[in-house]
């Protein structure tokens, strides 16, 4: 996969918006259309069940050069190979950890990514050692019905204050994607706008246009 650094659209597998499509394709059309990252999120699988899908997309993200994160079970990410894992505040910190390295799974090569809702949770992922940091939700979205917008002041906050690849994250779409790049993000992740969308890859295409006029 590409350096973390060089990831601009994260994309997700996510079992709830498949609508019956087959898992391995959506990938396929993910890697298509220019994805730099790719999250299996299955929220109602049991970890044996995550395992034979990401056994079933990670030959296609790999094959496309396209990392391959697996959401909330680090050991299923490092024995399958994945090249991420992301776990959310709850799953890291409320669970006791401090620091990855008390963590073996969380180490080398295994990149680990951490969600962050607020200033002081961005930094405590940063000092956590987390590769990448996630910041939202932005907008209210239907991925998480409960959780309260962040707002783009956090959006503000994040590119003035972190120096670890960071993105954006929650309701957004081709419509508010400026104002979330004129608040100073270049890294996002997209769920429903790409999976809801009559093309996949042609969605994800129309997003890397927009990220790819950014400076910077």
């Amino acid at each position: 996969m590409k350096p973390l650094n060089e990831c601009f659209l994260y994309t997700f597998v996510d079992l709830a918006y498949l609508a019956n499509r087959p898992p391995e394709t959506v990938a396929e059309r993910l890697c298509q259309g220019g994805s730099d990252l790719i999250q299996l999120r299955a929220k109602n699988l049991t970890e044996p069940e995550v395992r034979r899908v990401a056994e079933r997309i990670l030959p296609i993200t790999s094959r496309a050069g396209v990392g391959l994160v697996i959401n909330d079970f680090p050991e299923l990410a490092q024995s399958v190979g994945a090249q991420v894992c992301h776990l959310g505040q709850e799953d890291f910190f409320e669970a006791s950890h401090v620091h990855r390295s008390a963590w073996p799974t969380l180490r080398d090569p295994l990149r680990l990514g951490l969600s962050s809702h607020s200033p002081s949770q961005a930094d405590r992922a940063v000092a956590a050692g987390a590769d990448y940091v996630a910041v939202g939700p932005v907008f209210r979205t239907g991925t998480k019905p409960t959780a309260e917008p962040v707002t783009l002041e956090l959006v503000r906050w994040a590119a003035h204050n972190l120096t670890l690849p960071w993105f954006a994250i929650g309701g957004i779409n081709l419509g508010n994607l400026g104002s979330v790049l004129e608040a100073g993000a270049r890294r996002i992740c997209v769920v429903s706008a790409i999976l809801q969308a009559p093309d996949i890859a042609d969605a994800c295409l129309q997003f890397k246009r927009q990220l790819d006029c950014q400076p910077g």
